[in-house]
């Protein structure tokens, strides 16, 4: 199904208040899927999502992207994935044991990334004191 516009609209006339789309942290959880592949997992299942974000920042490369789900197509999605009616990579899923490894691996990887961050920073106050402290 096509993604609807981020308008906002309601899908139908009779419909008096709109249910709240569904975001990316809820549709993890409901489909057991890592987040990064929901938008891809979305499109197989047929559900629509609204997208926002992504505007070109010029040199600063791009915003970030957020999807919001349907709520009933995600409910739908939900039951389909579930009885293995989408085909979904086993690496994109929270439920499997390669699912989870690399979703363990990225873990590390982001940690491992900020603790050589804070061990520069850390080296080159401790360089700037110690220059000082000599001079």
């Amino acid at each position: 199904m096509p993604r609807t516009p981020d308008s906002g609209a309601a899908e139908s006339d009779h419909e008096e208040e709109e249910e709240p789309w569904l975001g990316s942290d809820e549709v993890s959880e409901l489909w057991q899927v890592r987040k990064h592949w929901l938008p891809s997992v979305a499109a197989l299942a047929g559900v629509r999502e609204r997208e926002f974000g992504g505007e070109s920042r010029g040199s600063y490369g791009a915003a970030l992207t957020f999807h919001h789900y349907h709520p009933a197509d995600a409910r739908r999605a939900a039951s389909i994935i579930a009885e293995g009616g989408v085909e979904i990579p086993s690496t994109w899923r929270l439920d499997t044991p390669a699912g989870r490894l690399v979703e363990k691996g990225s873990l590390f990887a982001f940690r491992l990334g900020c603790l050589v961050a804070v061990a520069m920073i850390l080296s080159m106050v401790w360089m700037l004191v110690h220059a000082l402290a000599s001079s």
